[in-house]
């Protein structure tokens, strides 16, 4: 049998320029279960469906450079700070590879970050997140019933133990959040700078890339921050939201313009009958992607 022409052809970690990197984790997830298996829902489409041409530079870098899928499995057995190290842990080993997580619920980017700070400084990172929630809370306790297992590393307070890091965050689509959130980031304006997503309020691309004050930015991307008329498959919705037009804009000028040292997607939980997230998703990687090497050839 003839084997398919996959994006991810790399069989050796070593020879990678990208690392794609699933983890499949639902295990705080709120509202709808279901994304501990979109980052491999994410990774069947790089495998089966998604172009090789780019539209924006006229090349086929998932030809001229090597992806590579690095599989955690299902982490669903872990606790929530268990899941943490393991991500730190395996994050931390790849070096200087660049490593794009796929996921998987929010509260695994927390893992992302702690590995990522073995290659640089916080203080020199800003984090560019797109999502219709801060993720500000200290705790999933107003989730949780049994308040002895609400957990600080949920994913609700993903962005809270990434700012206490050191990370810088300009977070983008903001349209859902508890008075703890907002009194959070109004204590924090020097490191955190939110823009909601108000009807006939949008901030411009310029707008939004003049609040990154550093020159190296890390692209977050949870996607209920895009309109669920193109993101529809996700833990908890939010109607309005980005657009595609505007969310592909943003990503592309950010990656012109500042450093890039590492990507995620999260939240995408894959139903019957509808691939649009998932394919979604996939293309924005590649894109990413993309841009990166090519940027960085």
């Amino acid at each position: 049998m003839q084997e398919i022409d996959s994006i991810i052809s790399c069989k050796e970690i070593s020879k990678a320029d990208i690392v794609l990197m699933t983890v499949g984790y639902d295990r705080t997830a709120s509202h709808r279960k279901g994304a501990v298996e979109g980052g491999n829902a994410i990774i069947k489409c790089l495998h089966e469906d998604i172009e090789f041409f780019d539209r924006f530079s006229k090349t086929e870098p998932g030809y001229d450079f090597n992806f590579f899928h690095h599989d955690l499995g299902n982490l669903n057995h872990l606790f929530p700070e268990e899941m943490v190290e393991k991500v730190s842990d395996e994050y931390e080993k790849l070096e200087n590879k660049f490593v794009f997580i796929l996921g998987g619920e929010h509260s695994i980017s927390t893992g992302a970050f702690k590995g990522l700070l073995s290659k640089h400084k916080p203080e020199e990172v800003t984090v560019l997140l797109i999502d219709a929630h801060p993720d500000l809370r200290n705790d999933d306790s107003n989730a949780n019933p049994d308040q002895s297992r609400s957990s600080k590393y949920a994913h609700c307070s993903v962005l809270r133990r990434i700012h206490e890091m050191g990370y810088k965050e300009v977070q983008v689509g903001v349209r859902s959040y508890a008075r703890e959130e907002y009194e959070y980031w109004e204590a924090h304006k020097e490191t955190i700078k939110v823009y909601e997503w108000l009807p006939g309020e949008k901030p411009s691309v310029e707008k939004i890339l003049s609040s990154i004050k550093t020159k190296k930015i890390y692209i977050e991307i949870d996607v209920d921050g895009i309109d669920p008329a193109f993101m529809p498959a996700t833990g908890t919705p939010v109607q309005g939201g980005l657009d595609w037009d505007f969310t592909s804009t943003l990503i592309r000028q950010a990656i012109e313009k500042f450093e890039l040292v590492g990507a995620g997607i999260l939240e995408v939980a894959p139903r019957s009958d509808d691939v649009r997230t998932e394919y979604g998703a996939a293309q924005i990687c590649y894109n990413i992607c993309s841009q990166h090497l090519l940027k960085s050839k």
